[in-house]
C-alpha cells in the first residue's frame, strides 16, 4: 500500500525570553508533520496491522526525519527528540500508536541526528485543530532534565476523519535556566540506583 501523502509541514519556534531573562542565544524547537490518509481507514476491524507498519512507517521516518535535519541545519545540532502521532475520529488509538512505535520508524530519526535513546512519545485521537503534542528528552542521555520539553502546534483543518498526523520534534539547545538538577543528583541524595529508582 501506497502512502497517500496529503501535505507536510514544519513548525519552528525560536525562544529568546523566559522568566524575565533575555538569551544570546535562542532555544530552538522544531517540529517536521506528515498529514497522510490512514490506511486502516474504511476498512472495518483489520487485525493484522504489520504489513501497513512495515512498509509505511520506515518510509514516515525518512521523511520527516530529513526535513528535520534540514530545518536544524544538520543532525549533529539537534540536541533533543520526540514523536507524536494523532488519528482521526473514524480511525482506532491502535492505528495512532501503529506508525510510530514500530522500531524503524525511530531508527530513522536515531540514524539522522546521531542518537542513542529511545524517543519521547504521544499518541491520540481527535479531531481537526487537536493539539500536536511532541515531548522532547536529550538524544544521548534520558536523564538529563534540561532538555525536557514539550512542542505545542495545532492544524486547523487536520486530522479528518479518515487523515492521521505523525510528526517528529527536536531542539537546539534546553530550557535557557534549567536549575532543578537531573535524576542522577536525586538518585544519589536518595542512596538509589538508575536500574531501581524506587528501591523496591
Amino acid at each position: 500500500m501506497a502512502l497517500e501523502l496529503h501535505r507536510t509541514l514544519v513548525h519552528v519556534d525560536n525562544v529568546w525570553h523566559d522568566g524575565g531573562r533575555k538569551t544570546d542565544t535562542p532555544l530552538k524547537l522544531i517540529a517536521a508533520i506528515a498529514v497522510f490518509k490512514n490506511p486502516w481507514a474504511g476498512r472495518g476491524f483489520v487485525e493484522n496491522l504489520r504489513p501497513e507498519i512495515q512498509e509505511l512507517s520506515p518510509e514516515i521516518g525518512k521523511l520527516l526525519s530529513g526535513m528535520i535535519v534540514e530545518t536544524a541545519g544538520s543532525g549533529a545540532a539537534v540536541e533533543a527528540f520526540g514523536k507524536s502521532s494523532i488519528v482521526g475520529i473514524n480511525g482506532e488509538m491502535e492505528h495512532a500508536s501503529a506508525l510510530i512505535h514500530y522500531v524503524d520508524f525511530g531508527n530513522q530519526y536515531r540514524n539522522a541526528v546521531g542518537a542513542k535513546t529511545y524517543l519521547g512519545f504521544n499518541n491520540t485521537r481527535g479531531g481537526v485543530n487537536t493539539p500536536i503534542m511532541i515531548p522532547l528528552m536529550d538524544k544521548h542521555d534520558g536523564g538529563r532534565r534540561s532538555h525536557y520539553l514539550t512542542i505545542h502546534t495545532a492544524i486547523p483543518d487536520a486530522p479528518a476523519p479518515d487523515q492521521m498526523i505523525v510528526a517528529l520534534g527536536a531542539s537546539i539547545g534546553g530550557r535557557q535556566h534549567s536549575r532543578i538538577g537531573d535524576r542522577y543528583q536525586d538518585l544519589k541524595e536518595m542512596g538509589r540506583d538508575v536500574d531501581n529508582p524506587s528501591g523496591n
